[in-house]
């Protein structure tokens, strides 16, 4: 947008655009929730233990809070990177 040409900058920028990805994702649970649709890695919810049926219905057991924290993570680590 600026002008940048650097190589590290888009890199950065691509690790801040993932993150914010994921984010993002993670803050539309209720909304998609509510139109019945789930939109997170089934292998993290299975690895857990968790459902479909857990989001849509708004569950807040430990096994939802450990899907969300797992993915979570993974934004974390993209800003790590960025860092």
């Amino acid at each position: 947008i600026i002008g940048v040409r650097d190589i590290h900058a888009d890199h950065a920028a691509s690790h801040i655009g993932k993150a914010q990805g994921i984010v993002t994702c993670l803050r539309a649970i209720p909304y998609h929730s509510t139109r019945q649709k789930v939109f997170l890695p089934m292998d993290i919810c299975m690895l857990h233990g968790a459902s479909q049926e857990d989001f849509i219905r708004g569950k807040q057991e430990q096994n939802v809070r450990n899907v969300i924290y797992d993915i979570a993570s993974q934004a974390h680590i993209h800003l790590e990177h960025v860092r």
